[in-house]
């Protein structure tokens, strides 16, 4: 019996950011009443007429520019015609031919041998990215379908990988750098439970070693990083069941079917030609300018990975630390921040960013994590707080109670410390003496394993005497007292 594997390729449908549609001045958004956000472009009246949306061509050009695609020169418009009530027109406005974005790879990371490690980088190639209209949704009830049509007509941008994936786990990583990429440019938010990215999964298997591709079957419109893992997952083995039997894979359009955890058939796999493709009459072909595209090329934030590599050799930050900071731009953009003003510490500006800040947030709201728009803290307080740590003025035990004042009130931490009559208190030397004394005593051993050279048993003591000073002892002080006493 021979050895299979899994040839994946994905689409990709990431809806980009812009205020209004692809070939209208009609608002986009999400969360508003059905059939609000609406025209008669949109709802395709007739005598109507599509005029392009600059920002969302510049939008798909810079997410070319992200994973290094060719931008061409020139582009066009495509009708692909078909009859669905999602679709008001009856076609789609598209690019078949003369897409935006030609090439292009993308830098994923699969999974380490720990969450705690790194794991292999990989590249996955484009083929192409295209420029289209988004459809409207239908939701299906009890004996009607309705539909709202204020998604119809936002800018999409649809993203076509190689046949370059072999298994679940490399489809969830690309979906997660082409989320991290996008959304630290600012061209899309690409949250899937909004519809801001979605997928259709090509997957088919054959031989190892064998050079041609089998028959493939499409999964259309996974709406979920679970759904889309689970989908290739449960083909796979369904595809790799049918080969051992000797039966053939029929090339069609599968549903997956998150209830019941398999995929079902839906139609016979279309082809080009279904769609009765021809260029749009009422649109011209766009010629983007050269210069432009440089512009856009040089104002693109540093690339996702670049930016993690960067932050652990240039600050020396583990794994554990850039995996939370750098894959959130947001969260990137805060540590660049305080580390302008202070930045002796970045491993505890780190840490404070990863662990406090990321816990406050979760706790702040009953509705998800709080977004960092809506924080008070600052990044210049975050330095503050770390370097009045730093030069002994505030012990760690302190530190968590101001940061907690600080994310709740947006104060300084000098303002908060002073209110509450906290940091190290300038205790004359007889009384830390005195409490440094007790700890030792209370402890012999340890103080012995101190004094048979194990320096970092000190810290068993470092714990009773801040608790007898109130915590308001300089830690660094106490230290070396006990070293002295010991």
């Amino acid at each position: 019996m021979p050895e299979y594997e899994a040839v994946i390729g994905l689409e990709i449908h990431v809806q980009l950011k812009t205020a209004s549609k692809m070939f209208t001045d009609a608002p986009t958004g999400f969360g508003q009443p059905p059939n609000t956000l609406t025209n008669p472009v949109v709802i395709a009246l007739p005598g109507t007429l599509p005029v392009l949306n600059k920002a969302a061509i510049e939008q798909a050009v810079r997410t070319g520019l992200v994973f290094g695609s060719e931008i061409p020169e020139f582009f066009s418009w495509d009708r692909k015609n078909y009859f669905y009530p999602d679709s008001p027109k009856n076609y789609q406005l598209t690019q078949k031919d003369a897409p935006v974005c030609l090439g292009g790879a993308v830098e994923i990371e699969l999974p380490g041998p720990s969450r705690n490690q790194m794991g292999e980088h990989r590249v996955i190639h484009l083929d192409h990215a295209h420029l289209e209209e988004d459809v409207g949704k239908l939701t299906h009830g009890e004996g009607d379908s309705l539909v709202d049509y204020n998604r119809a007509g936002t800018p999409l941008l649809e993203i076509v990988t190689a046949p370059d994936l072999r298994g679940p786990e490399e489809a969830v990583a690309l979906l997660q750098s082409i989320r991290m990429h996008l959304s630290a440019a600012g061209i899309s938010d690409c949250d899937m439970e909004k519809g801001q990215m979605r997928c259709d999964a090509n997957v088919s298997v054959r031989p190892v070693g064998q050079a041609h591709l089998n028959n493939r079957a499409e999964m259309k419109n996974l709406n979920s990083i679970t759904g889309v893992r689970d989908a290739i997952a449960y083909e796979i083995r369904r595809q790799r069941r049918a080969c051992e039997a000797g039966q053939t894979v029929v090339q069609e359009t599968r549903r997956w079917d998150a209830a019941t955890a398999r995929t079902t058939s839906m139609r016979t796999k279309e082809e080009a030609h279904d769609y009765r493709y021809f260029p749009d009459p009422d649109l011209l072909p766009v010629k983007f300018p050269r210069e432009r595209v440089e512009e856009l090329r040089r104002a693109l934030p540093e690339n996702v990975f670049d930016r993690q590599r960067r932050y652990m050799e240039d600050f020396g930050l583990p794994y554990t630390l850039t995996s939370v900071i750098c894959y959130d731009h947001e969260l990137a953009s805060f540590f660049e921040a305080s580390m302008t003003v202070y930045a002796d510490n970045p491993k505890a500006t780190a840490n404070y960013i990863a662990n406090e800040l990321q816990r406050e947030r979760a706790n702040a709201t009953d509705e998800g994590v709080l977004p960092m728009e809506a924080v008070k803290l600052q990044p210049a307080h975050l330095a503050g707080l770390v370097q009045a740590i730093d030069e002994g003025r505030l012990a760690k035990q302190q530190a968590k109670e101001v940061f907690v004042e600080m994310f709740a009130s947006g104060r300084e931490a000098e303002a908060i410390m002073e209110e509450r009559g906290l940091g190290a208190d300038q205790h004359d030397d007889g009384q830390l003496e005195q409490w440094c004394r007790d700890a030792i005593v209370a402890n012999p051993r340890a103080a012995q394993q101190v004094r048979d050279g194990n320096e970092k048993a000190v810290n068993s003591f470092i714990g009773p005497v801040m608790k007898a000073s109130a915590g308001k002892a300089d830690p660094r002080k106490v230290r070396d007292t006990l070293l002295r006493l010991i």
